[in-house]
C-alpha cells in the first residue's frame, strides 16, 4: 500500500471516530491530518533505510576484508 493511502486512511478512520464521538474537523484540518501522517511515515521509512544502508556498508567492508585476505 502507498503511504499517500495509507496516511489517507488513517485520517479518515479518526474522522469516523470524530463523527462517532458526535465532533467533526474542517475537511483542511483534515487534509493538514493527512499530511501529517503522511510526513510521519516518511520519517519512520527513512531511519529505516538508513539502518539496512548501515547494516550494507558493514557487509560489503566485511567482504573487502575478506578477498584482501585471499588476495
Amino acid at each position: 500500500m502507498k503511504r499517500s493511502e495509507h496516511a489517507q486512511q488513517i485520517a479518515d478512520r479518526f474522522r469516523d471516530m470524530l463523527k462517532e464521538a458526535g465532533d467533526s474537523l474542517s475537511a483542511e484540518h483534515y487534509d493538514e491530518l493527512t499530511l501529517l501522517i503522511e510526513a510521519g511515515i516518511d520519517t519512520a521509512l527513512v531511519e529505516k533505510l538508513e539502518s539496512i544502508a548501515d547494516k550494507v556498508d558493514k557487509v560489503a567492508h566485511s567482504i573487502r576484508v575478506d578477498a584482501e585476505t585471499f588476495t
